[in-house]
Formats: C-alpha cells, structure tokens, sequence
C-alpha cells in the first residue's frame, strides 16, 4: 500500500512517522516543487508498505504551495501520491481543531485512520475522549489512540492499517471534481461558498466534541511579553551561540588536523606523481572541507530541535514575527539569519521551518550577508594590517569598532536586500503567519536524535559531492598551467633563491609560489587585474579572490603561499610585515589603508562560498537561485568595494 500521514502542525505527526518507520526513512521532494517529501517503510504482517509523511495543514483547501502538495495528492486519483489508505494524527488535547482536517478527509471516502495522539496531554489538561461515541460518528473509519513520544501504540496502527484492503468510492470527487476545486481557488464568489461550507462544519464539529476550557499558561505572560520576551530570547541566542563557538571548535579542529595529517601520511606513503597529488591537495582536503562543518550544523540543529520540541520555538516565532515582516520576511526567519552568524550552511538549511515559499525564498537569498564566522580570519588579518590600534574614550579600541561595523554592515544590507526582494520576487500567495502556540512538553531525544542525523545526512551527500567537485577543480587550476611558462618560472625562481642563498625550505616556498603565478589560476588572477585594479587590488590579491571562492577564510592561506612565507596560521606576523612592506613600482603601498578597508568590505558582501552555494542549490532545487545570488551578491561587492577605495583615497 501507500499511505499518506496527514495531521495539524504540532500534533505529534514526526513522531507517529518515526515510530512506525525508525531509521528506514528518505527525505526528498515532491515532482515539480520545492516541497520536502519524507518517505519511509513500514512492516504490516510480513510485508512492506510506502508511509509518505505529508507537509503538516490544516486544511486541505490550499493557500500554500505545502498544503497544495496534500490537496493535489489527495484530490486527485491521477497523483502518483495518491494513496491507498489515510492515517490523520489528531492532538487529543485539542480535537476541535483537529477534526476539520479529519471531516474533509473522511469526505474523500478513503480508507481513513484516525490516530489520537498525545493522549499523556490529555490526561495532564483531564480531558478525555469517548472512543466508542466518536466511532459512530465516523463509521466508516478506524480509530486508535497513542502516546508516540513514547512508543505506544503502534501495534494498534499496524492492526488497523493491516484491515485496509480495498478503496472505497470517492464521494468528494463526484460531488466536485478536480477541475471545479481550481476554479473554486480562484473565484472570490465561490471562495465565500466554500467558507460558508468550512464554518458549517465548524459548527458541526463543536457539537461533536465537548467543550473544554484549555489550561491557563501563565509562562506566556512573560516569554511572549513585548518587553521581556525579546530578553529572554536574547539570553537564548547567546547561550546557544556560546556554546556553538566554544564546543564546536574543538572537533572541528581535530577534523581540520586529522585531515592534515592523513593528506602528510598518504604523501609519504604514495609514490609522489599527479595522483598523490590529487589525493592529498583536492581529494582528502575536499573531504575535510566537507566534514569540518559537521560539528556546527549538529549543534546548531541540536538547540533548534530542543527549542521546537519543547514548544518555546513557536514563542520566538510569534514575538519576532512583528519586527520581520516590513523587510519581507516573517518570524521564523530570524533563526536562519541568526544562525549565519555561525555559518551561513545550517542558516540556509534551517529556512525549512518557513512555508510561506517567498519568505523562504527571501530568507535564503539574504543569509549569506550576515558576516559567518568564516569571514572573521579575513578581517583579522587585514584590521591588523591597515587599522591602527587605538583606542578612544579610554575603553573603545578602534580595531574593535571597524569589525562591529563589519558585521553591522552585513545584517543591515541583508534587511535592504531583503526589502527589495520583498517587491521583485512575485508569488499568487499571501504571506502571512499562521501558528498555534503548543503546549510545553519535554524533548523527545529520539526526534531530536533523528533531525540532528537528517541534516548532516542531507548535508554530506548532496552538498558535498559538489564541494568535493569543486576543490578538485580548483585544485587542478592551481597546479596546472602552460608547460612552458611554468618550467620557465620554476627556473628563474630557483636562480633568485641561489642568488639570495636561501635554504631548502625557503627555496621550495619560492618555486611554489612563481609556479603558482604562472599555473591557469594565477594566469586567471593576472587576467582580472584590470578589472580588480579599481578596487586598489594586484593580480596576487586577485589569485587569492579566486581561489577564496572554495571558501573565505582561504584568503590568508593564499596570500601565504603568494607571498612564500610560511604558513599562516604559526608565522602570522611575517605574512603581515610581508603585506606591509609590498609596493608598487611608483612606492606606493598595495595595502593602503583605502585597498585594506575596501578588500573588507568586498568580503562582506561577495559570496565567496562554494559549500554555501552548494547547499542553497540542494535547498531550492535549482542552480538559477544560486546562481542569482552569486551574481547580485558579486555586484554588490564589486561596488561596494569601488566607492569605500574612492572614498578613502
């Protein structure tokens, strides 16, 4: 069979999923939208069936392309989703609201399931349900209750998912067909009608149940306060970023070394030739290139899996909602912004929670302008470089305040941008949010576990097969070039270490480098000179512009290798007398105060991120976004970077 798993928002419906599939689950998206499918195989004796855990609604008349997924499913027999049997989780603590969902389903004549879960709640609130009442009302249904969170009740699903043999009839389409619910949607006379037919089974449904008063929650008064609430949401963030900074460091480091010393241990075991090459300089720093982001995202999806388990999430939804909404976005873009602040990665992946496909689409297409952490080695190196250290008022250290500005700079242009994209990108839906505000409850691990693993699975395997793509490329650009002009290089460089006297290690430093002037990328690098000198650039600023696009922080790196001093991250003051003391040939220095703060400013706004790029790709389906972003991003940069050197030469 094929069952479809349909349910309210916050009725426990991942947990039912989860309970019945475990781990035999696959997230993908449905043919021709960017809606997330989760698929999975359930075992119903002795056999295995197709569980499709469908966008939570509730309705399923569509006013979002989530919800238009589960009315085109369910409407229409020609669907390839169209399933066999129903299950509809209903929250037994608020079955009024639930049972409009199950009304329309229950219409459709398809073997229905209602499951009542959250049946702890219930009990906790003293409601409870007459089963038995509630199956003569609906007789041609089947109707069970479970507590997921804990596991129980999945035998009773099985069982009764194992008595479906056969679909019914299909009054709903005989009494109104595909086409004619189109038609419906678009017409404001006919949307009355079908308002009108909603209300009255509104009235329907509040006979059917008891009336219950739902418990006071006095929390509320003070975590969606106009004033303590932003405060509280404040100490949140800065707990969970703390921690982030403070405990993902530490293994992302040790992924960052053990990938070094793998890429030494596999040189020096390999004979040396091309393909050691490829397997130490692209392939394994590819891989870590990868894997090193795992710790954030983890973390990251950790705290937000918590937050939303716990129901606090809906909280900071509602009370940021306000503040959102004139840029074009709404309440829950404000974790995926925030969580750029890390990283960019899990802020694009984390816009899921967004159903309003405009405001997702906005949200995506302005985090990476909120200043990661990946750009903070960039801005250090070149504060130290051009901005003194001084300090004003006693306390406030200039150097200080240019990378405030930095980051300022970055989140008020995301809200700018985000304002125009408001206008530009254009939609038939109306944005707006729709939430309800669940009860507190206590994470279930098991879930949290499972959201946790999901995103670092989406995020390896298809975000990184792309990555790893691109840092061989950029791994062959750097170390090819024509044959001719690198040996030529390679031997001019080789005499100048001669003439200087230098010692091994600073000769092979030297070598390196001139080949890396003369290989395609460095060719590449003298190309766009023209065009960067503007912006107060050289051609060796130009070549680590370049070879930062696998990812920014690998601007110091380049200009290591450039300038042949050594590695950065040990012998950072040579590498900064170095860039101090290079000139033009009038005497001029390349890093003037203008080009150094203009070299800032252009990593502020350039995306120059490939990982970034690469999840943005799996996350709307399409290189057209991505690369719109590359493209308005890049611009923005580019001039951004020209008037700051105009202004400050």
């Amino acid at each position: 069979m094929k069952i479809a798993l349909l349910g309210n928002p916050n009725t426990g419906k991942s947990s039912v999923f989860n309970m019945l599939t475990g781990l035999r689950q696959h997230v993908g998206n449905f043919p021709g939208v960017t809606v997330d499918k989760k698929t999975g195989r359930i075992e119903i004796e002795g056999k295995s069936h197709k569980l499709i855990d469908f966008p939570g609604t509730y309705s399923i008349y569509p006013r979002s392309k989530d919800e238009e997924v589960v009315y085109k499913s369910l409407c229409n027999p020609e669907s390839e989703n169209y399933p066999d049997a129903v299950v509809v989780v209903v929250d037994s603590s608020n079955l009024e609201r639930n049972l409009l969902l199950f009304t329309q389903v229950y219409d459709l004549q398809l073997p229905t399931l209602m499951v009542l879960n959250m049946t702890d709640l219930a009990a906790k609130q003293n409601k409870t349900i007459d089963i038995d009442a509630l199956q003569t009302l609906f007789p041609e249904a089947t109707i069970v209750s479970s507590n997921a969170r804990v596991k129980l009740g999945k035998q009773k699903v099985v069982e009764a998912l194992a008595s479906f043999r056969e679909r019914k009839g299909h009054r709903f389409q005989q009494e109104l067909n595909f086409a004619a619910i189109e038609d419906i949607v678009a017409q404001e006379q006919e949307t009355k009608i079908r308002f009108e037919h909603i209300r009255q089974e509104m009235s329907t449904i509040e006979r059917i149940s008891k009336k219950t008063v739902p418990a006071s929650r006095g929390i509320d008064k003070i975590l969606v306060h106009p004033i303590f609430g932003y405060l509280i949401f404040g100490v949140v963030l800065l707990i969970i970023f703390q921690f982030i900074y403070a405990f993902a460091s530490v293994p992302m480091d040790l992924i960052d070394g053990a990938f070094a010393n793998l890429s030494g241990w596999t040189s020096s075991i390999l004979p040396a030739g091309l393909l050691t090459d490829l397997i130490t300089e692209g392939i394994i720093p590819g891989i870590g290139g990868v894997l090193i982001f795992i710790p954030q995202i983890a973390l990251l999806f950790f705290f937000i899996a918590i937050l939303e388990e716990t129901g606090y999430l809906s909280r900071v939804v509602f009370i940021m909602d306000r503040l959102m909404r004139p840029f074009g976005l709404n309440g829950k873009s404000v974790v995926p912004l925030l969580s750029s602040v890390a990283c960019a990665i899990p802020g694009v992946m984390s816009a899921r929670t967004i159903s309003d496909w405009k405001e997702r689409m906005i949200t995506i297409m302005v985090a990476p302008l909120m200043s990661c952490s990946a750009r903070i080695p960039v801005y250090t190196l070149l504060i130290a470089l051009v901005i003194p250290s001084e300090t004003y008022f006693g306390f406030m250290n200039l150097q200080g305040l240019v990378l405030f500005a930095l980051y300022a700079l970055g989140t008020l242009s995301a809200l700018f941008i985000a304002i125009l994209l408001k206008w530009i990108i254009k939609t038939k839906e109306k944005g707006f949010l729709l939430l309800e505000m669940p009860d507190y409850k206590f994470p279930r691990w098991q879930n949290v576990g499972i959201t946790v693993w999901e995103k670092i699975k989406v995020f390896v395997w298809d975000a990184g097969k792309i990555i790893i793509a691109i840092s061989i490329v950029l791994w062959g650009l750097a170390t090819f070039g024509p044959s001719d002009r690198m040996e030529t290089a390679a031997a001019e460089a080789q005499n100048e270490a001669m003439k200087q006297n230098l010692d091994e290690e600073s000769t092979n430093r030297l070598v390196a480098s001139a080949k890396l002037e003369n290989s395609y990328i460095g060719i590449m690098g003298k190309t766009i000179e023209p065009v960067i000198a503007p912006l107060g650039y050289d051609w060796k600023i130009g070549i680590s512009l370049i070879t930062s696009f696998a990812a920014r922080e690998v601007f110091v790196g380049s200009m290591a290798t450039i300038y042949a001093v050594g590695d950065d991250s040990e012998e950072s003051r040579p590498l900064i007398e170095k860039m101090r003391s290079e000139t033009y040939t009038d005497g001029t220095p390349v890093f003037s105060l203008a080009a150094g703060v203009s070299l800032m400013v252009f990593y502020v706004f350039a995306m120059q991120c490939m990982a970034t790029l690469a999840v943005v790709k799996r996350e709307t389906k399409s290189w057209k976004w991505p690369l719109l972003q590359m493209g308005y991003m890049g611009i923005l940069a580019y001039l951004g970077a020209w008037i700051t050197f105009l202004i400050l030469s």
